[in-house]
């Protein structure tokens, strides 16, 4: 396949670590559950296109993400490779627990920086929510396990609306100081813009949390992932997260639109001159084959240019 040419800009890291959520955070979002067997193989292809971190699934109650109530037997299907990180998300102890009794070494924990949105997803608000993130983190922490965090709704929310730029850090915070090594920062469904996203890095950057700590999660509902992407590298931040493909979104945000691809994120930084070590023609084979299973089109924008 043609790759993009190569001309970098001035500001930019020169390496970037993709987080790959696309076995969790894309499939979750699927209206029919996938086999397990089908989603080892998916890592095991993810993996093989060189990507450093993999997350699996979510050890969350079958009956409200009943895509991922294999949680254990793919977490057991899956071999870990040398060098590859593969999280899980929990959203409890019990949830905690049940990672650990199946060796993961990888968690993280996802909080909402709106009540809303905090307590469709979780069922209490941001207080309550910390409240019980804090044994999890410290359980989590005590076993040696590193505990990352998900702040969603970090630049609008369906429900409320404008989200303030303080409650975002506020909530960011909170999580560090439980004890999470490093946050991602959502935009769930998708409304930042690059000044948006600018102003939130510097809030951050403020309040003690600089760029070496944070990772972007950015939703490509109004065209503006990559975008938002550009001016984080340029902010300092060298971890963001995509699903492989474009899958996936926020079955508890209907607004959410899909992820940003991969495929998409690597083109990009390859024209940039921004090392990943993903092979993107592998990648791109990866989520055709993906496509096959699920029976649509892949919605990344490069996979079908490269794959047409």
């Amino acid at each position: 396949m043609v790759g993009p040419r190569r001309f970098p800009l001035h500001g930019l890291p020169r390496r970037v670590t993709v987080h790959e959520v696309g076995p969790r955070d894309g499939l979750q979002n699927e209206g029919a559950t996938v086999p397990t067997d089908v989603k080892a193989e998916f890592v095991r292809r993810l993996v093989d296109a060189g990507l450093p971190v993999v997350e699996l699934t979510s050890f969350v109650r079958p009956d409200r993400v009943p895509q991922l109530a294999d949680a254990e037997e793919l977490v057991d299907a899956v071999d870990p490779a040398p060098g590859v990180r593969h999280p899980v998300l929990v959203p409890n102890l019990r949830g905690l627990e049940r990672a650990l009794a199946h060796g993961v070494r990888d968690i993280a924990v996802f909080a909402s920086a709106t009540e809303s949105f905090a307590r469709r997803n979780l069922g209490r608000g941001v207080d309550e929510s910390l409240a019980m993130f804090a044994p999890v983190v410290e359980r989590a922490r005590s076993e040696g396990v590193g505990v990352r965090a998900y702040v969603s709704m970090c630049f609008g929310d369906p429900w409320e609306g404008a989200v303030d730029v303080g409650r975002v850090v506020d909530v960011g915070r909170r999580l560090l100081d439980l004890g999470c090594w490093q946050l991602s920062l959502g935009d769930t469904i998708g409304v930042a813009t690059p000044g948006h996203v600018v102003v939130l890095l510097d809030a951050l950057a403020a309040a003690g949390v600089g760029p070496d700590r944070l990772g972007v999660h950015f939703h490509d509902t109004y065209g503006q992932a990559l975008a938002n992407t550009l001016v984080a590298l340029r902010e300092g931040v060298t971890v963001v997260d995509a699903s492989a493909g474009g899958l996936g979104g926020c079955p508890f945000a209907r607004s959410a639109a899909g992820n940003l691809a991969t495929e998409d994120l690597v083109w990009l930084l390859e024209g940039l001159g921004v090392a990943t070590g993903v092979d993107l023609d592998r990648l791109v084979d990866t989520s055709v084959w993906m496509a096959g299973q699920l029976g649509r089109p892949s919605p990344s924008r490069v996979v079908r240019a490269l794959s047409g």
